[in-house]
C-alpha cells in the first residue's frame, strides 16, 4: 500500500489524438550484483513497500533500463498523449526511530547472559552470538534519507519511461514536463535523480549538471498536494492524533500470534521475553530487508524468522496501513481527494483538447 505519494509528474504533447495514463508505484530496488550472484531471502515477499524492486519485478533483472510494454499496447496501436505518474521514493535508510529501536535490540543482545547448553545445542546460541557481533552500521543522521541505490532506482525508472514513451519524453517536449514533490528529503532527492536519468537519456555519456540547470527544470515542492494527509484537519483529529484510532493494531500486537513470535525470538536471542515487544520484533524483521536492499547482504536477522512469522508480521503492517491510510476510516480516502482531483483535472483538460477542432487545426 502506498502510504502517500512522493512525487508526481505530468508530460503531454500536442496535438491531442488519444489518451494514455499510468499510475506508477516504485518500490525499493537496489542490488548492484549480477542476477546470478544476487543474495536472496525467502522472506522478501512479505516486506511490503520495503521489498527490493527486483524482488517484486524479477523481469527487470536482465536489464533494469529496458522498458517492458504491455502486449496489448503495442507500438502504433495507440498514441500516447499525456502521462501522469505517481511515484514512490527510491530505496532509503531506516528512519531514526527505527534505528534507535534496532540499537535498543542490539544492546539487549550484548547484555544477555551466556545461556545454557540446551539453547546452544538447538542453534539459538550461535545465532544470538552472530547477531550480537553483527555490525550495527546504521546512524541517526541517516533518518530515512535516500541511499545511492535509491538514486539508481529513479534514474533507471526515468530511462525506462523515456524509452517506452519516446515522443512524450523527447528533448523538444521537455519543457512540458511538470515534476512535483513533497518536501521530504528522500522525495526531493528522488525527483532530482529522476531528472538525472532523463539527462542521461538525452545526453548519453555526459555527466549531469546541477538539477537547477537542467532543461526540464528542478522539481516543485507542494506539500498540500503531495502530503495531503498532513493538511487535512479532520484526518489529523480523527486518526493521526487519536490515541484509539489504531486500537485493532495494538490488540493484534498483544494477541496470540504476535506473542508466539515474541517467545520464539526471545529463545533464539537468549533475552527475557519481557524485554521484547511487537515494535522491536518488527524492526528486527525489517532490518533483514534494509540490509538486503541497501547493501545486498543477508544479515543474521533474516534467519531469526520463518515464513509463518513473516506472514504474521506482514499482516501487522497491513493492519496498521488499513486503519491509518486505507479503508479503516472514511476520512483516510477523502483526504486524498485534492491529489486525485488535480490528476483528473489534467486528464479532463487532455480530453477537451482532443475534442477541440481549433486545437487540432493548430496542430497541423
Amino acid at each position: 500500500m502506498l502510504r502517500g505519494p512522493c512525487r508526481i509528474f505530468r508530460v503531454s504533447v500536442a496535438p491531442v489524438a488519444a489518451l494514455a495514463v499510468a499510475l506508477v508505484s516504485s518500490l525499493s530496488r537496489c542490488s548492484l550484483l549480477e542476477p546470478e550472484d544476487r543474495v536472496v531471502s525467502p522472506l522478501s515477499p512479505y516486506f511490503g513497500t520495503k521489498t527490493r524492486y527486483e524482488d517484486a519485478n524479477p523481469g527487470l533483472l536482465p536489464d533494469p533500463e529496458a522498458p517492458r510494454r504491455d502486449p496489448q499496447l503495442l507500438e502504433e496501436t495507440c498514441t500516447p498523449v499525456q502521462l501522469v505518474a505517481l511515484i514512490r521514493h527510491g530505496t532509503r535508510y531506516p528512519t531514526t526511530k527505527q534505528i534507535r529501536k534496532l540499537r535498543q535490540l542490539h544492546g539487549l543482545l550484548q547484555a544477555r547472559g551466556p545461556g545454557d547448553d540446551r539453547t546452544r545445542a538447538a542453534g539459538g546460541g550461535d545465532l544470538g552470538a552472530a547477531l550480537a557481533d553483527w555490525p550495527l552500521w546504521y546512524a541517526d543522521w541517516m533518518d530515512g534519507q535516500l541511499v545511492e541505490k535509491g538514486r539508481q532506482d529513479m534514474r533507471q525508472l526515468a530511462l525506462r519511461l523515456a524509452s517506452l514513451f519516446p515522443v512524450l519524453f523527447s528533448r523538444e517536449n521537455c519543457g512540458r514536463l511538470q515534476l512535483v514533490t513533497s518536501s521530504k528529503h528522500r522525495c526531493v532527492d528522488s525527483g532530482a535523480a529522476f531528472l538525472q536519468g532523463l539527462w542521461q537519456h538525452y545526453h548519453p555519456g555526459l555527466p549531469p549538471p546541477d538539477v537547477a540547470d537542467m532543461e526540464c527544470g528542478p522539481p516543485r515542492i507542494n506539500d498540500k498536494l503531495m502530503r495531503f494527509f498532513d493538511h487535512c484537519e479532520k484526518f489529523l483529529t480523527q486518526v493521526e492524533r487519536n490515541a484509539t484510532a489504531l486500537y485493532h493494531v495494538e490488540a493484534f500486537k498483544t494477541g496470540p500470534e504476535m506473542q508466539n513470535i515474541l517467545k520464539k525470538v526471545a529463545g533464539i536471542l537468549q533475552v527475557p521475553v519481557n524485554n521484547l515487544n511487537a515494535d522491536l520484533i518488527q524492526v528486527a524483521f525489517f532490518t533483514c530487508s534494509f540490509d538486503l536492499a541497501i547493501k545486498g547482504v543477508k544479515s543474521p536477522w533474516c534467519d531469526v524468522f520463518d515464513i509463518d512469522d513473516a506472514k504474521v508480521l506482514e499482516y501487522l503492517n497491513d493492519l496498521k496501513q488499513y486503519w491509518k491510510r486505507g479503508y479503516g476510516y472514511t476520512i483516510n480516502s477523502q483526504s486524498s481527494c485534492t491529489l486525485f482531483q488535480d490528476i483528473f483535472q489534467h486528464l479532463d483538460k487532455a480530453v477537451e483538447q482532443k475534442q477541440s477542432p481549433e486545437r487540432l487545426t493548430q496542430g497541423r
